[in-house]
């Protein structure tokens, strides 16, 4: 795969959560300018949380079937959550579910990582496809984003989290076992996020009507493990008690 290709699918899908910047790519924009456009954005600093589905590149595995081409969400695509979250997205929000309170997917990375780290200094509006130092940065990239650090802190907090769901093991129609990532496309339009964006669900009981790339809230308790999947790797597991498909609206207090 080339590298410059690659490398502008992971970054305009929007790898750091939680911030307001949209890429506006015409549909004929190629994915080397997408790259270099958002690369320019995170260079000045400006965190990034979606791009053009135009924009993203389908570098990724195929999604296990049954897949939701989710017409309502473009890749790169984040879930709304309480304005409160916006704010501080390191604290948990003041909603509850029952004992589960409601975190933002910066909770889940110390506040000093830097996700785009192996793009810093790289001009990619001037390189060529196969370039040695897109190439470096690209692999070096995915052994960052493998061992990525997670939140110690995060280990046995009952959590309730928005998602979008990437299926790995079903029980005839009915769901077991699936990654929840933070934005759509997350290792089917595009490479899986660094592992501590991604977290590896087991539900205790299977869950119906529930796709790949369905949008859900889940309720649970996390841990932090480590898992290798065919569909990306997570820093953490959660043990599901309540699948629901995603409202923005807040739970009943």
């Amino acid at each position: 795969m080339k590298s410059i290709t690659w490398i502008g699918g992971i970054v305009a899908a929007g790898l750091l959560v939680g911030y307001g910047v949209h890429l506006a790519v015409t549909p004929k924009a190629s994915a080397t300018a997408a790259a270099a456009t958002v690369a320019a954005a995170v260079n000045a600093g400006a965190p990034i949380a979606s791009a053009s589905s135009s924009a993203a590149v389908a570098a990724a595995p195929a999604s296990t079937a049954p897949y939701s081409d989710n017409a309502q969400y473009k890749v790169g695509d984040h879930l709304q959550q309480s304005p409160d979250l916006s704010n501080k997205p390191y604290k948990p929000s003041g909603k509850n579910d029952g004992a589960f309170r409601e975190i933002a997917w910066e909770s889940l990375m110390p506040k000093d990582w830097d996700a785009m780290a192996p793009f810093k200094g790289l001009k990619l509006d001037k390189m060529e496809d196969g370039d040695p130092r897109a190439m470096e940065a690209l692999w070096k990239a995915k052994k960052y984003w493998k061992n990525a650090p997670i939140d110690p802190s995060m280990d046995g907090v009952s959590i309730r989290i928005p998602g979008f769901v990437v299926s790995l093991e079903r029980e005839g129609e009915a769901l077991k076992e699936f990654l929840l990532v933070p934005y759509f496309g997350a290792c089917i339009h595009v490479p899986p996020p660094p592992a501590n964006q991604i977290i590896h669900v087991h539900s205790n009981k299977p869950v119906k009507n529930i796709r790949t790339m369905d949008a859900v809230w889940i309720n649970g308790v996390l841990k932090v493990e480590h898992s290798d999947t065919m569909m990306g790797t997570a820093g953490y597991s959660l043990a599901s008690v309540k699948v629901e498909p995603y409202t923005d609206q807040a739970p009943a207090q």
